[in-house]
């Protein structure tokens, strides 16, 4: 089957405009502003890629908020029936703009949810900066980094990277090689991954032949290249993002070897970008492993067809789903608190995303269940991207897929649960 990858079609109906680097999301999204002495709104904040080498996540990020807030505010919150008064922030794919988005939303806007972010570097940034030692709840939408698992407090709606790590190696070893050159992304990502690969691959009886770090957007990556083909390895793995990959793919090409080696990759070698800028079959034949959405479950299903009335798309991506499920779990735990405070949503998210409750699929369906400053384990949110059940390291549920390159498109398979 196939994923679309929400590039931007300016024929499709707009979203969070992104001229400037913020937006609020208010009018849009039905809200009456942001009178504090009135019960109307209630402001959480997003830290977004909508730029840098993170940002083709933070394009289908966007389209997942969105479809939150229009249903979220078509109920309302709590005792007032209060919307959300949403405002984005870019962190350009950085660490320490990330950490300069979050500081705006948290002292100068006084959220008490923020919804970020997409790299893990940047979410670990912000936790460690801004959020940690306040009352501010963070959720990341996107992060997998299996060192987020350290910082309990800073919940992720993505599953821990770790799990994906070790079935890459699997998948390696499964494919008939016992030896490995890897690279990998030099930040918390790509480090924290590229230690989970090796250490599986090695417990499976497999030597990695180089452990390369690269940098990000550097203009050439001629020399992580040579290294990888000096090991004389038959495959080699890829920790990176889009626009690496793509420099690193025509380097393979320059030098006439991609049909000599076995390319594998995750998650954030899927973009259309990478297509679009390197030669027809350059790469096909690559094999990887991603995060899924559940597309068996009724909630997958219904969440899709929703995002096909929407836009002018073939198929929702799971980032897509992570970002609804992120602002609907905040929705809904603001709700069960009946409070629009820190300490008091932080008191009852866990609860709202495990059993023993009623399995709900978004607000609508909470409101009926459970009322204002009620049980917080009535309800049980099973999301867009399938159950959440956040565990004591902030960690959800999560399914992958396996998925390959033929004839130049992604093609994908066999799921992981």
């Amino acid at each position: 089957m196939s994923r679309e990858t929400d590039s931007h079609d300016p024929s499709r109906r707009d979203v969070l405009t992104a001229t400037g680097a913020a937006v609020t999301v208010g009018a849009l999204a039905g809200c009456v502003g942001d009178d504090s002495d009135t019960p109307d709104t209630f402001q959480i904040g997003a830290v977004d890629s909508r730029t840098g080498s993170l940002s083709p996540f933070g394009d289908r990020n966007e389209r997942g908020f969105q479809m939150a807030l229009d249903e979220i505010n078509e109920v309302g919150i709590g005792t007032g029936d209060a919307e959300i008064d949403f405002q984005v922030e870019d962190s350009q794919s950085i660490p320490q703009d990330g950490i300069e988005a979050a500081q705006t939303l948290v002292d100068q806007e006084d959220v008490p949810v923020l919804i970020g972010a997409v790299g893990s570097g940047v979410s670990m940034g912000i936790h460690d900066s801004v959020v940690q030692g306040t009352d501010v709840v963070q959720i990341s939408q996107n992060s997998t980094g299996a060192v987020l698992a350290d910082r309990p407090e800073l919940l992720r709606i993505s599953p821990n990277g770790a799990g994906k790590g070790a079935e890459l190696a699997s998948l390696i070893d499964d494919e008939g090689f016992d030896e490995l050159a890897l690279t990998y992304v030099n930040n918390d990502y790509g480090v924290s991954l590229s230690e989970v690969v090796v250490e599986e691959f090695e417990g499976l009886g497999g030597e990695i032949t180089a452990e390369i770090a690269h940098e990000e957007e550097e203009s050439t990556y001629s020399g992580v290249v040579s290294e990888l083909i000096d090991t004389g390895s038959e495959a080699m793995l890829f920790l990176t993002y889009a626009a690496e990959f793509t420099n690193m793919i025509n380097e393979l090409v320059e030098r006439g070897v991609t049909d000599e080696v076995q390319i594998f990759g995750a998650e954030s070698t899927i973009a259309e970008e990478i297509l679009e800028n390197t030669p027809t079959g350059s790469h096909d034949g690559m094999i990887g492993i991603t995060e899924s959405a559940p597309v068996e479950l009724e909630t997958y299903q219904a969440f899709e067809d929703r995002f096909l009335d929407t836009y002018d798309v073939e198929e929702p991506t799971v980032w897509a789903a992570y970002a609804y499920d992120a602002v609907m779990v905040s929705a809904i735990a603001a709700h069960v608190a009946d409070e629009f405070e820190g300490p008091a949503i932080s008191d009852v998210v866990r609860e709202v995303t495990n059993p023993p409750g009623e399995e709900v699929a978004g607000l609508a369906e909470a409101k009926e269940v459970v009322d204002p400053g009620g049980d917080p384990d009535a309800v049980n949110y099973t999301g867009a991207s399938g159950p959440i059940e956040l565990d004591e390291n902030g960690d959800p549920e999560g399914a992958y897929q396996i998925y390959r390159v033929e004839d130049h498109e992604y093609v994908f398979g066999d799921y992981i649960v």
